[in-house]
């Protein structure tokens, strides 16, 4: 029979334990702006990790001056998207901040009849039953200028989060042991030269994936921008960039983004008639946009997954399932650098596994 003081002592330590995990767990929960910003200087140092080795390399730079030069492209590069989008959001959030609100419902809702026009659907109930519904009218287009002032707001308060995440990037590039040496403190003694080799595989890797996913952006970003000024319609470049953008979730992302560049390419031609300017300017907008998709999954994300991850379609692609119904779209997102990084420790640690060993074989 146990002993009642042993007992107790046990509860004691149970409490303790999961009070202690408690207390992290709410430590970790007050300061996850940090944890964002080590993330995202983490990633920012992984893409211009290669910047940094080929400055040292093959331009025999010091680090600290090779540092320097990457930060500095960095951020002219990011100083050259602000410059460019900043003015255009702003122009936009003034235009509809002095908009005429029952102008844009009635351009809508013209819009709605001439489409119900065009595909014949005057004598349908559905038709019907939304003009008695009401819908457009309900709909409160005076959020459309709050929503976007707000987001303005956001967008301004964001410069501390900009300039901290620069700042931990800059030391993430010089010392590149920083964050291992950080980690180091968790890993025993006998554990620490496998799991440093883990490391550099890891970070030769995603280095390797973010850089694509740069490229893979940039691709699609002058595909649409291009048919979009070719159809002319206004902020090309916004629309192109956010639908771009979009593409780094996967699956869902194209979708939402085909949406996007549906209807924001309908709406700038508001007013105009349907069947001669709206639809084959919207006709032409969606042939870009699906050969631009086209594009990317047979050229751009092959040779991403080739040259980092090294995995086969159908595994990357159950992989972002699970973590998609796990974990919502952040699963979706971070299921491919998270997987790339559990392969390789677990190749480095459990070698000899059957299974282990057919995950990793192109490692």
């Amino acid at each position: 029979m146990n002993d009642p003081k042993t007992i107790s002592k046990g509860i004691l330590r149970a409490i303790a334990i999961i009070a202690g995990i408690a207390i992290l767990l709410y430590f970790l929960y007050k300061i996850q702006a940090v944890i964002v910003y080590l993330t995202i200087a983490g990633i920012i140092s992984l893409i211009g990790r290669p910047i940094v080795l080929f400055l040292r390399r093959r331009l025999k730079f010091k680090n600290t001056f090779a540092v320097i030069v990457t930060m500095l492209i960095m951020i002219s590069i990011l100083f050259g998207l602000f410059s460019m989008f900043i003015p255009l959001v702003r122009e936009q959030s003034e235009n509809l901040s002095l908009l005429d609100v029952n102008t844009l419902q009635d351009n809508l809702q013209d819009l709605y009849k001439q489409i119900v026009d065009y595909l014949h659907l005057k004598n349908i109930d559905i038709e019907q039953s939304f003009k008695e519904s009401n819908l457009l009218s309900k709909f409160d287009f005076n959020a459309i200028p709050d929503l976007l002032n707000s987001v303005m707001g956001t967008i301004g308060s964001l410069t501390i989060g900009l300039f901290s995440v620069l700042f931990i990037s800059f030391f993430f590039l010089k010392d590149s042991r920083l964050m291992e040496n950080g980690l180091m403190i968790f890993v025993p003694d006998d554990k620490e030269y496998r799991f440093k080799n883990s490391l550099e595989k890891i970070k030769d890797l995603l280095s390797r994936y973010f850089v694509g996913l740069v490229f893979q952006i940039l691709i699609l970003f002058i595909i649409y921008t291009i048919v979009l000024l070719i159809v002319g319609v206004d902020n090309a470049i916004v629309i192109a960039f956010l639908c771009a953008l979009l593409n780094l979730i996967p699956y869902i992302g194209p979708l939402v983004g085909a949406f996007l560049i549906v209807f924001l390419t309908m709406t700038s031609f508001l007013g105009m008639d349907f069947q001669t300017v709206i639809l084959p300017k919207t006709f032409w907008v969606l042939i870009g946009f699906i050969l631009g998709q086209l594009i990317d999954n047979f050229f751009s994300q092959p040779f991403i997954f080739s040259t980092s991850v090294k995995s086969h379609p159908l595994e990357i692609f159950l992989v972002i399932v699970m973590a998609g119904i796990l974990f919502g779209v952040i699963g979706l997102i971070i299921a491919i650098p998270a997987y790339t990084a559990a392969k390789v420790i677990l190749q480095e640690f459990l070698s000899e596994n059957k299974i282990v060993k057919s995950l990793t074989k192109d490692l």
